[in-house]
């Protein structure tokens, strides 16, 4: 019987239980931050207990963290989560990079950066984009706070094992379209609940063309089509990616050797296929209050076809058959652990060389870590940044969410490489708008967003 990647992970790590019922899985690896740990942690000492496996737990700050001025964290509960996760760890014996520390960044950006995020895994999280992680060929999910303790106590999780899609990713990007564009696209075809109760397997050329990071971007706005896992079949460019980081195996051969077992047989294994090209693509920009309410950028927005449509464009301030270009920027984001890494960071700032962006913008560049801020200082980044008027900061999840002090204000339109553009995620009445680094650059410069393709970057 043909199996999916997924099936041959699955199968290796359940305990007990029975298909079609919750069963008992392994856990690999356990990432663990600020926000969704106290309780966790608090319940262990309730009961007395101890981390079973402290070696397959790893911590970071990363939600709540200032950008500027990071060990001054005026707001009390961000300070008190904080310094909660420094005494955890050290309670429990748990790696931590903390506040500062050469390895923090946002919890997906620094497990793939350190070595920690390795094919055959199971990996999970207290927070949802933990699907970025199976770009490296793992299964990756998001867990709720008492699965936290659940898996800190046993190293183990219950889970009911989902059905397949794969989605055939095929064609050639033009230039100025991005993976970005690649799962808004999907998303606004496909609706924000497809993939509700699947995991899904991204393959195809288009697939076996792109690099680590790009992989990433695609699994990690997965969830944001309703699937909990997204995953892509480790390659070389995946074991090559993984190799001489801190926590790579230290036999990389037996460690590739074994990684090479985790392949679909065959896309007849799936439940169900989608086939999407990328010929024709262009770049994506939303207009709503989903990641599925998005529109190429040289197509106007949807006419309404319901509540949900009518409320979303009533707190956007946008109309029907208006289009991208006529979304008036204020505000622009760099970064998140969508589009925070290295290559994001280059790509932005190659359309901001030499110029400036327009008077009256804010822009926040916040790299996905510590060492992607140092590694882009190197070469430069920083720089054409400053020069082009941004704001240059320390590494965390930033405007992302409002759960720190780098928020859109109420009514100001926000172009943002983040992954979701929900009513008030970036603050309190902000009016979000997700696309690929280079068009949101490219709003920056202009106030509005225009088609990258027809720029020269």
């Amino acid at each position: 019987m043909k199996k999916t990647m997924f099936d041959k992970i699955w199968h290796q790590h359940v305990i007990t239980g029975e298909p079609g019922e919750p069963q008992l899985i392994y856990v690999d690896l356990q990432l663990l931050h600020e926000v969704t740990s106290p309780q966790a942690f608090e319940g262990l000492r309730e009961k007395n207990r101890q981390v079973r496996r402290p070696d397959r737990n790893f911590a970071t700050m990363d939600h709540n963290v200032p950008t500027v001025d990071i060990f001054n964290i005026k707001d009390l509960i961000s300070k008190k989560q904080i310094e909660t996760l420094a005494k955890n760890t050290k309670d429990f014996g748990i790696r931590l990079a903390g506040m500062g520390s050469k390895d923090q960044g946002i919890v997906h950006v620094i497990g793939p950066q350190l070595g920690l995020t390795q094919p055959g895994m199971v990996i999970v999280c207290g927070d949802s984009h933990t699907a970025t992680h199976g770009a490296f060929g793992s299964i990756a999910f998001g867990i709720g706070t008492s699965e936290v303790e659940h898996v800190l106590a046993t190293q183990t999780i219950w889970q009911t094992k989902p059905k397949t899609i794969g989605i055939h990713v095929h064609g050639k990007l033009s230039k100025g379209v991005y993976a970005k564009d690649i799962i808004m696209g999907i998303i606004a075809r496909e609706g924000v609940s497809f993939g509700t109760g699947y995991a899904v397997e991204f393959y195809g050329d288009t697939i076996r063309n792109m690099n680590m990071e790009e992989r990433m971007t695609l699994c990690n706005m997965v969830i944001e089509g309703g699937a909990k896992m997204g995953s892509i079949q480790p390659d070389q460019t995946t074991f090559d990616y993984i190799a001489d980081r801190k926590y790579a195996p230290g036999n990389m051969e037996k460690a590739v050797s074994y990684w090479k077992q985790f392949y679909t047989d065959s896309p007849d294994a799936f439940d169900k296929v989608i086939d999407f090209s990328v010929n024709e693509l262009a770049p994506f920009v939303s207009w709503g209050t989903n990641p599925g309410m998005a529109v190429p950028i040289d197509q106007p927005f949807p006419k309404i076809k319901n509540e949900e449509d009518k409320k979303a464009y009533e707190y956007v301030g946008l109309k029907a058959g208006e289009k991208a270009n006529q979304i008036p920027i204020k505000f622009v984001f760099f970064g998140s652990c969508t589009n925070g890494r290295l290559s994001d960071l280059i790509i932005a700032a190659k359309v901001l060389k030499n110029k400036h962006i327009k008077n009256g913008i804010t822009a926040l560049v916040v790299p996905g870590s510590r060492k992607i801020k140092e590694k882009a200082e190197k070469i430069g980044l920083d720089k054409i940044f400053k020069e082009a008027g941004c704001e240059w900061r320390e590494p965390g999840c930033s405007a992302c969410l409002g759960m720190n002090p780098d928020r859109v204000p109420a009514g100001i339109h926000c172009a943002s490489t983040s992954n979701r553009n929900f009513a008030g995620r970036q603050g309190a009445g902000s009016r979000t708008h997700l696309a690929s680094p280079a068009m949101v650059a490219a709003a920056a410069i202009h106030g509005r967003f225009i088609d990258i393709r027809k720029e020269i970057i």
